[in-house]
């Protein structure tokens, strides 16, 4: 093993031990949350909404709450490390240690890519012994989950380099990414909301995620699955350059 992939695994390792120190606040928390939502919406909804589109509501919405937890930990992981890293002076350090601008990057996102996709697999596994949760396309789910899970944590890591203050990590996760999640179709099919709410749903990017999920879980979705797979590809990869432009420069890192 080389020494330019000793440091990035060193770099690795420390992000994915951060969040392992405090495994009930980063992983048992989202997971109770997770199962109060199926519990709650699959008791509460469940026996007035018997199907959505052939499926039983509480199958229905499982896809969804497994790329919520998924997005939901890659953001908040990275943005508030490298918040966090910024406050202590630390990431300075980083920049200036042999370690390159890809090398910090790839790193800060893996981290909060692991994070959400430990505490997906586990949704995804308490989820299982709920309900029989079905998985119909492997390979459309596969890649989807992982761009998902890539973009989420490359969003955290822009807002987290952008960020001067934890309150604009909190009113990016409250006031903007949790209603773009809710309003995507976790808990609903957006074919039956009516218009003009039905159309706006359509301008929701979580839309066309979550509908990619669902589909590789249900074999239902009311998006395009193509076109979604290729805009999700291309709006991730559009965020990695924005981030690997801002770690170059040293854009609010350096002191």
């Amino acid at each position: 093993m080389s020494a330019a992939q000793i440091r990035f695994f060193a770099l690795v390792r420390r992000e994915v031990n951060r969040f392992m120190k405090i495994k009930r606040q980063t992983v048992g928390a989202p997971l109770l949350e997770t199962f109060l939502y199926i519990s709650v919406f699959g008791a509460a909804l469940g026996t007035r909404i018997d199907k959505l589109h052939g499926v039983d509501y509480v199958v229905f919405i499982i896809p969804g709450l497994i790329m919520m937890a998924w997005a939901m930990n890659a953001f908040s992981n990275n943005a508030s490390s490298i918040l966090q890293q910024k406050f202590q002076g630390a990431i300075q350090d980083q920049l200036s240690s042999p370690a390159s601008p890809r090398q910090l990057l790839l790193a800060f996102s893996l981290g909060g890519f692991l994070r959400g996709m430990l505490v997906a697999t586990l949704t995804f596994v308490a989820a299982s012994f709920l309900v029989d949760v079905p998985v119909e396309h492997v390979l459309v789910l596969i890649p989807s989950l992982f761009l998902v899970g890539f973009f989420f944590a490359q969003l955290g890591v822009l807002i987290g380099v952008r960020a001067e203050q934890f309150d604009d990590v909190s009113f990016a996760q409250t006031f903007v990414l949790q209603p773009l999640i809710f309003l995507g179709g976790v808990f609903y099919s957006a074919s039956l909301l009516p218009e003009p709410f039905q159309t706006l749903t359509h301008f929701d990017p979580v839309y066309y995620m979550i509908g990619l999920v669902r589909y590789g879980f249900l074999d239902y979705s009311d998006t395009n699955v193509a076109l979604s797979l290729l805009l999700l590809t291309a709006a991730t990869a559009a965020l990695f350059a924005v981030n690997l432009r801002l770690f170059l420069r040293g854009y609010k890192l350096r002191a």
